[in-house]
Formats: C-alpha cells, sequence, structure tokens
C-alpha cells in the first residue's frame, strides 16, 4: 500500500488515483474463527485483547456494485472493537455467517476471520458500478450503519431494517487496516479542519450522542433540559455533554476523577459529580441494589442544579441503571444505547410506571443523523474528543486501554497515514477552534 500513500500524499488527481493498482492483499487488524473459544471460563476483565487481535496480511475481497475500496489513513476503539477481541457477550462470526448467506456478494464475509474496527477515515481509491455520489480520491469519513436498502424495513429509519448491521464488528472488512470495503451509504465528507486521526474518532460515537439527545428517534432534548451524563468525558459521553451545552441544557456530569472534571470544566460545565469521591454504592451486594444510594445520588444532583433530570444519559448498563431510572424526574425519559457494565438490567418499576417515566432504546443512527451529527462536526459546532492515538501494531494495547477504562474521549489508531497531524485543508477554521481540539490531548 506504499504506492497508495504516495500517491495521496502528493496530491494525485482523482483519475490518477483511480488508476492506482489495488493490492491482492493488506494489512488488517482481525479476530480468528479458530480462536473464538479461546476465553472460556476466563472473567471479562481477564481477557485480553492484546492477545486476540492479530496484525497480519488478508486477501482484498472483491468490491461489490454499491461499494469503494478506501485507503485508511486513521481509525479508532470502539467498545465493540473489545468485544469482538473478547468474543462476548457472543462471538461475532455467527453474525458473519448470517450475512453471508443474504445474497452471492454477501459470501464473502463469512471468512475464517474477521477485520474490525467500525470507525475510520480516508481516500476513496475505486468506486463500484453502482455508486453514484462518490469518486477516487474523495476524502471522507466513514458510518458504521451497515444496512441493504432493498428490504423495506430499511426505510424510514434505516435503524429499524431488518437487516441492519454494525460495520467491522457484525460485518467483515471493517476499519482498523489500511485498505476497508465500504458501502456507499456510509461515506460522509472529512471534516476539511481536523487530522485524519481527528476525523477518524467522530463517526460512530458522535452519531449515537446525536440520535439519542437531538434527533426525533431518541429523547428529543429541549432548551433548559437538566441531562444527567453517566461517563461524561468517555466516548459518547463527552460528545452528549456538547450537544447538551450546544442545545441549551444543563448538562450533569458523572466522572470517575478529577481530572476528568478538569476536562469537564473546560468545556463549559458547571455541575459535575466525582463518583469516585461521591463513592455510591448502588449494589449491596451481586443481587440486592440500594434504594438509599439513589436517594443520595438524586440528592447530589437536587444540590448542584436544583431540579431532578428530564433526560439521563444511560450506557453503563447494570452497575447505574436503577439508579438512572430512579432519579429520572416524574415523567422524564432515560435513553440507553449500551452497557459495557453488564447486559442484565434491574431496576425498580415501581418508580418507573407511577411516575410515568419513559425508556428510549437507541443504537448507533441512520444515515441522515450520521450525516448531520458529521456536518457539526465539519462547521466547527462539535468537536473531536479525541485523547491518544496509536499505531496499527499497537491496536491490542489501544483496545486493552479501552477495556479497563483507562482512558479518556477516544483513542485514534493511525493506519496508511505515518504520523499525526496530517490531512488538514482548512487551516483557517483550525485556528478558529484550536482550543476545543485540546480538551482531551494528553
Amino acid at each position: 500500500m506504499q504506492h497508495v500513500l504516495d500517491a495521496i500524499q502528493s496530491g494525485a488527481h482523482a483519475d490518477e488515483i483511480a488508476h492506482l493498482h489495488i493490492p491482492e492483499s493488506y494489512r488488517a487488524v482481525h479476530v480468528l474463527k479458530s480462536e473464538q473459544d479461546m476465553w472460556k471460563g476466563v472473567p471479562s476483565k481477564e481477557k485480553d485483547p492484546r492477545q486476540s487481535l492479530h496484525l497480519d496480511e488478508v486477501p482484498t475481497p472483491e468490491l461489490a456494485p454499491d461499494e469503494v475500496y478506501l485507503a485508511v489513513m486513521a481509525s479508532s476503539i470502539n467498545f465493540n472493537t473489545v468485544w469482538s477481541s473478547i468474543f462476548e457477550p457472543i462471538s461475532t462470526f455467527g453474525s458473519l455467517a448470517r450475512l453471508a448467506r443474504e445474497s452471492e456478494s454477501a459470501v464473502r464475509h463469512d471468512r475464517p476471520y474477521q477485520v474490525v474496527g467500525s470507525d475510520a477515515s480516508g481516500v476513496v481509491l475505486r468506486v463500484g458500478a453502482g455508486v453514484r455520489n462518490w469518486k477516487p480520491g474523495d476524502r471522507v469519513t466513514v458510518h458504521c450503519n451497515h444496512v441493504d436498502d432493498q428490504d423495506q424495513s430499511a426505510h424510514n429509519d434505516s435503524m429499524m431494517a431488518a437487516n441492519q448491521r454494525i460495520w467491522g464488528y457484525e460485518t467483515n472488512f471493517g476499519g482498523l487496516a489500511d485498505l476497508a470495503v465500504v458501502k456507499a451509504n456510509q461515506l460522509m465528507p472529512k471534516p476539511a479542519h481536523l487530522t485524519w486521526e481527528e476525523a477518524a474518532v467522530n463517526a460512530l460515537c458522535n452519531s449515537t450522542s446525536y440520535r439519542m439527545l437531538v434527533g426525533r428517534n431518541g429523547a428529543q432534548m429541549k432548551q433548559g433540559d437538566v441531562v444527567l451524563i453517566w461517563g461524561a468525558t468517555g466516548g459518547i459521553g463527552a460528545f452528549a455533554t456538547q450537544y447538551v451545552l450546544n442545545g441549551g441544557g444543563i448538562p450533569v456530569c458523572v466522572v470517575s476523577s478529577p481530572d476528568k472534571a478538569d476536562i469537564l470544566r473546560k468545556m463549559g460545565v458547571e455541575h459535575i459529580i466525582d463518583r469516585a469521591s461521591a463513592n455510591y454504592q448502588f449494589w449491596k451486594d451481586e443481587h440486592t441494589q440500594d434504594e438509599s444510594e439513589w436517594r443520595r445520588l438524586g440528592k447530589d444532583i437536587r444540590d448542584l442544579c436544583g431540579e431532578d433530570p428530564d433526560i439521563v444519559f444511560e450506557h453503563p448498563g447494570r452497575s447505574t441503571f436503577g439508579a438512572s431510572m430512579y432519579v429520572a424526574k416524574r415523567g422524564g425519559t432515560v435513553v440507553t444505547c449500551a452497557a459495557t457494565s453488564g447486559f442484565q438490567l434491574e431496576f425498580d418499576n415501581r418508580h418507573f410506571w407511577m411516575r410515568l417515566k419513559k425508556l428510549v432504546g437507541s443504537h448507533f443512527a441512520n444515515y441522515k443523523e450520521a450525516w448531520e451529527a458529521n456536518r457539526l462536526i465539519s462547521k466547527g459546532m462539535v468537536h473531536p474528543v479525541l485523547s491518544q492515538v496509536f499505531t496499527l501494531e499497537q491496536t491490542g494495547e489501544a483496545a486493552y486501554q479501552v477495556h479497563h477504562n483507562m482512558h479518556e474521549g477516544k483513542i485514534a489508531v493511525l493506519a496508511l497515514a505515518p504520523s499525526e497531524g496530517l490531512g488538514v485543508t482548512d487551516e483557517l477554521l483550525r485556528a478558529k477552534v484550536a482550543d476545543q481540539l485540546t480538551w482531551f490531548r494528553r
């Protein structure tokens, strides 16, 4: 892929890029089907992505009519890559086998390995015969909603599609590689003021937060709403914090250390709870929650802003869900998109039904929502929350840090990009938002 990188860095024209040789193989981070049982009986926290994520050459798949070959300049780590690497809650090879039954071209995905990664920024190298809106040389970022729009269920809201999948998690040929295979309806313009690594960390988490809070399919936050945000300096939490601030809401942000609280103050957040200092014990033991601790959290929120939350932005899952359902105000909304601390959730239904609360499930975003979220990034109204940058060779370590919550914001991974700081084409806007781009950098 060196010839591809050389062409991109030299500013080759679209027709020159279109005629570049596509190699028969490329470097890719992948998991192996033969190792999907390697963690049986091992506690989740002891499963080590550094042992299961491999970087090797893999064969280049054929291109379908609605797809493009993408030269990946950078990618990022999401929690679904951690799940893939520890084969939890299930191995993703079952998803690949089911996808393979859908069509002749889908058979490509069912291989003894899976190339992972659900974010990418890069340059389009080749387009399939059915691609209309993109051409070789286009600088793009990739959102991860993989959907076949021939199914009627994919229309109106493609996240409701019967065959909706997350690219690089429930499909093959993901973004943690030098080359990726991407559907044309996953592409969005790369924000011109961002580097490759900054542009690579937004699409999944930013779009998810947009749908949860702003879009018509989520909590539909309005001005003045109090929003409790768990993990407010994590990937989706940090984007959620920006959306609440931008939308005239009142964020109440929960973090786990004074350093993370300092990041929030730089962002303009006034109401911050350090849960480590507060030492909430929502669970008395593995099976019993403590309602008095829910009440203590509720009091702390009211002491900060004078009200109960209109919206609770939920993603930790089992560890916090009972408390979230309790502290939401009468008629309030809990919106949830994940369960990183456990999928089996418990709450006291009396506080839910008798206080007329709403529970909204949210999963990534449709193309329109992802596009609008990317538009806000491109205009410098929402900013990447990049904290660290690793190389493709260091992907296992990067995933390990996410698995153990050793990070803030997002971790980027350089693929073809030889170093940080490349890819900026709008220096004026970059200078205007320079301070915001350093919020999370270590």
